[in-house]
């Protein structure tokens, strides 16, 4: 056992041994596949804290040759696989770290470093097959397969940490890419290669170095949405056993989507939720928000815009293919909303091509860096939404109406009413403190249509659901007759408290009173 060829199985023994641990050795069935198929190159990224190194050490852990982890995975999910005694513990795994190499090495020599550690360990191991000759990296591994017959199995963490950290060093980047290149590509030793990290495979102009690979990203993890982070169903065993309610971790760590599975949450939050039963800001925490201030501070035509209408809870359309898979060369808004999304600060629906805030968690993240960013006037609006939400369930239509106005204004700069849907885009950003106690959903399907804004209460809060109707030059009175007529509170399934309808109305001729508003309680 070594410390790249071969590492054993410690890793994730430590990973099942832990108080929390939800089974996703299924992972291990979908790389099953690809040994020795054209699929085999599988470059899988996602999110820090979303267990890419853990799912690293269970591939490690099973692959391995030179251990035994049959005891390992009984009882897991791949041990009822037809494939799982085929591969269990037959290939001499390659395990490698990249920010490691990255750290130790001198400027400049990460890969000659790199080549370095790996060949002596290579030596020790197959030092008779070697002997004779000096000779790099990918030309001891040809050696070694042709003597011997035997495959390897690459497990790269970290990936693409020479992009994210090397930014400056275009040359060093090549050189990187280039040596990745040689050691794996159209390489008869390679049975399997999988590499994660946050960023999909860097592009330069129309072509990569690295084209061979699968890409399994935050934009479509295909077979591996399972696999990303928890699902609903997962989180649900979670909170039945630690007794925590599931709505309200839901609104916390909910959000991200993929094709099949609508649920996905941030693995790191919950399982910090579970074990301290406090609800938090985990995830964000690990990183200072002055990474997302960069990128919402960048000077992109419509981009401030767009994180406006998503902190009120709409969506934006991202074309994402013009992004190089690098935290440096941008030259739109959707590149840095692209990157948003590998971040895991926006969450995105591959079907629609549209980016969102997912959860709560997250929106306190961009609260912050607008806080000590050139945001003032979004930052006025959400320090004055917790007087708008007080004047609502009061029924002051008046001051409701007033608190608009103010917010129009603040926001005018930034935000444009061009349709109702910027309208309720504007709205939502009003009441954002209402997050604290409720659950904002926009467009939710409700009778014989889709009611624009509803504000559910969540569990333990003791305050009418809100189901709010937007109209642009017309009246708030047809707001609050559509709600009626469309029967929209019938959406509320399951709700039994009380319901606020509330109808707004913008009025671009009237300059100085633009909003009006109408509030009625109604019998579900």
């Amino acid at each position: 056992m070594g410390v790249y060829l071969n590492p054993g199985n410690r890793g994730f023994w430590e990973s099942v041994r832990s108080e929390i641990y939800v089974d996703k050795t299924g992972l291990i069935a979908e790389t099953n596949k690809c040994i020795n198929t054209e699929q085999k190159f599988l470059c899988v990224s996602r999110p820090r804290r979303f267990g890419k190194s853990m799912a690293l050490k269970m591939l490690a852990a099973y692959y391995s040759c030179g251990c035994d982890s049959k005891g390992l995975f009984a009882g897991f999910s791949i041990a009822g696989n037809p494939t799982y005694k085929e591969h269990l513990n037959r290939y001499d795994v390659v395990f490698l770290n990249m920010q490691q190499f990255l750290i130790e090495a001198s400027p400049g020599k990460v890969t000659e470093y790199l080549e370095q550690e790996v060949l002596e360990e290579l030596n020790e191991e197959y030092g008779t097959v070697l002997k004779g000759r000096e000779m790099g990296l990918a030309a001891a591994f040809r050696k070694i397969y042709a003597k011997t017959d035997k495959q390897f199995i690459f497990l790269i963490d970290e990936w693409e940490c020479v992009m994210r950290e090397r930014q400056e060093s275009e040359t060093l980047q090549k050189q990187y890419l280039d040596f990745l290149r040689n050691l794996l590509k159209d390489q008869p030793y390679v049975a399997l290669a999988y590499m994660t990290g946050i960023l999909p495979v860097k592009k330069y102009g129309q072509h990569s170095a690295l084209n061979m690979f699968w890409e399994y990203s935050m934009t479509d993890q295909f077979a591996f949405e399972k696999y990303t982070g928890f699902t609903e169903d997962e989180v649900k065993v979670l909170c039945e056993k630690y007794d925590m309610d599931f709505a309200l971790i839901s609104n916390w760590y909910d959000g991200y989507q993929f094709r099949e599975f609508q649920h996905i949450y941030n693995p790191r939050s919950v399982v910090a939720a579970m074990k301290n039963r406090i609800l938090s800001n985990y995830w964000t925490s690990t990183e200072t928000y002055e990474a997302l201030k960069i990128y919402m501070d960048m000077d992109f035509d419509g981009l401030r815009s767009d994180i406006v209408r998503m902190l009120g809870g709409g969506r934006v359309k991202v074309n994402m293919w013009s992004f190089q898979n690098d935290m440096k060369n941008f030259r739109t808004k959707d590149d840095v909303l692209t990157l948003l999304i590998h971040l895991g600060y926006l969450a995105y629906d591959s079907k629609e091509e549209e980016a969102f805030i997912p959860n709560k968690e997250i929106i306190g993240e961009f609260e912050n860096a607008m806080s000590v960013s050139g945001w003032p006037e979004i930052v006025r609006i959400l320090k004055a939404s917790d007087k708008l939400l007080e004047d609502t369930l009061n029924g002051d239509e008046r001051s409701v109406a007033e608190g608009l106005d103010r917010a129009h204004t603040e926001a005018a700069s930034i935000l444009t009413y061009n349709d109702e849907n910027s309208l309720a885009c504007a709205i939502g950003l009003a009441y954002y403190s209402a997050r604290k106690d409720y659950r904002l959903i926009r467009e939710l399907p409700a009778g014989h249509g889709f009611a624009d804004i509803v504000f559910l209460p969540l569990p333990s809060v003791n305050k009418p659901a809100l189901v709010v109707e937007v109209k642009y030059d017309k009246t708030a009175h047809t707001a609050i007759q559509q709600i009626k007529d469309r029967q929209y509170t019938q959406a509320l399934e399951g709700y039994a408290g009380e319901i606020l309808a509330v109808g707004i109305n913008y009025d671009r001729d009237n300059v100085n009173k633009p909003h009006s508003c109408v509030i009625e309680r109604i019998e579900k």
